[in-house]
């Protein structure tokens, strides 16, 4: 930790001990003064998504109501919704970190940039279009869904950079192929985030867009999307370590884990003001990367997120995250990127079914072997593969669901 990094955390915590219920509950018999040290700070208690459930709708809030300028809330979740308050300073913070990430892929003041996530309630489509727009570079605020009206704008307005869902942009890239509209288009960029997607996907949607892709990272408890992005080098994503302070954690003990071992990413925010977290647990898998970037960049780095502590499944008693996956087909060739594992029980013992899609010109049965001898070896367990043709499985504007588990039911 940064000597400003704690100067910073010693005022949140004085901040948070006069201003906010939620944490003056959290931290009861625990005073600012207390925390002496950076070694005082990891003893302090996480703070969880089912403590912000509980929190609903406006208990995290920690200024006075006049001060809220706007909430948002979280996605992707079931059960009780998490409701977000931000100040003007929020909204205005979280443009300049925005903004920040469209200055890290090159994108200028000279771009049009294609918004194609969602608006309302989730942070993303505001997020990207408020950096946009403090960058001085064209916003086109298409929201998402409706292909047709996108690739017509995206020829029309000759749009330079693409926002969006690696799902969505490759559901794009696939029209675009199929239309023969890469002569027409004028896309350089794209920034996507939102879901983890392997490098199968990147090459598909950069070859078929002809497009550098970048790498965005947030979640709505934290602003939303634009707390780190990659650079050109494309080795690991640059964090705000201004506005943002990362720990990686032993999912099961939380304790620290040496730098460069991958554990669950822990967030602390330095100058929220609407709803402060500390030391927020994610639930995202990640590891720091130690050394300077190439790029010369003095912001630290963190992988891409591989997984999440609760997408983590179990297989005849084997632990596995989807990631996994993504990196064992990527070494087949004529294996695409599109995949679908079904989870069931079948007279009592667990079945797992890859369905994967094969490029064209590749046998799929000999590809299904290949699939299934390569999981055996490198994975210890035996599973039915499908291999299908491109384009067999369904194509989604929004998230991929990679895994189906009939067990559950």
């Amino acid at each position: 930790m940064k000597t400003e990094q704690f100067r910073q955390i010693k005022e949140l915590l004085i901040r948070v001990e006069k201003s906010s219920p939620f944490y003056q509950e959290k931290f009861k018999g625990i005073q600012a003064a207390d925390i002496k040290s950076p070694e005082d700070f990891t003893k302090l208690p996480f703070t969880t998504k089912a403590d912000l459930r509980d929190a609903y709708p406006l208990g995290l809030m920690a200024v006075e109501e006049s001060r809220i300028v706007r909430i948002h809330s979280s996605s992707g979740t079931t059960g009780q919704p998490v409701i977000i308050p931000y100040t003007k300073e929020d909204v205005q913070d979280w443009a300049k970190l925005f903004a920040r990430c469209y200055q890290m892929a090159g994108i200028t003041n000279r771009d049009r940039v294609q918004i194609t996530p969602g608006y309302g309630l989730w942070t993303a489509g505001i997020g990207f279009q408020a950096g946009c727009e403090l960058l001085g570079a064209m916003a086109v605020p298409m929201g998402p869904g409706n292909t047709e009206k996108q690739l017509k704008m995206m020829v029309d307005m000759q749009t330079t950079v693409l926002a969006s869902t690696a799902s969505y942009a490759l559901l794009l890239a696939e029209q675009v192929m199929e239309r023969g509209l890469q002569d027409k288009i004028a896309l350089k960029r794209g920034i996507i985030g939102s879901e983890r997607w392997g490098d199968k996907m990147r090459e598909r949607i950069s070859q078929a867009l002809g497009i550098e892709l970048f790498d965005i990272y947030g979640l709505t408890e934290i602003y939303g999307p634009g707390i780190s992005i990659d650079c050109h080098c494309h080795n690991g994503l640059h964090y705000w370590d201004d506005y943002v302070y990362f720990e990686i954690v032993d999912p099961h003990t939380g304790n620290p884990i040496p730098e460069g071992e991958y554990g669950e990413l822990v967030i602390t925010t330095l100058r929220k003001q609407g709803a402060p977290l500390i030391r927020f647990r994610t639930h995202d898998i990640s590891r720091f990367i130690p050394g300077t970037c190439l790029c010369g960049s003095p912001f630290p780095r963190h992988s891409r997120i591989i997984g999440r502590t609760d997408d983590m499944i179990k297989v005849k008693g084997v632990n596995m995250f989807p990631a996994y996956i993504d990196t064992l087909l990527h070494e087949i060739p004529g294996v695409s990127s599109e995949y679908t594992i079904v989870l069931d029980h079948e007279h009592g013992v667990d079945r797992f079914l890859l369905r994967f899609e094969v490029e064209n010109g590749y046998n799929c049965e000999e590809v299904a072997d290949a699939v299934g001898r390569e999981f055996k070896a490198k994975i210890g367990i035996k599973i039915v593969t499908q291999a299908e043709p491109l384009g067999t499985l369904p194509r989604v504007e929004g998230k991929s669901k990679r895994v189906v588990d009939y067990r559950t039911r």
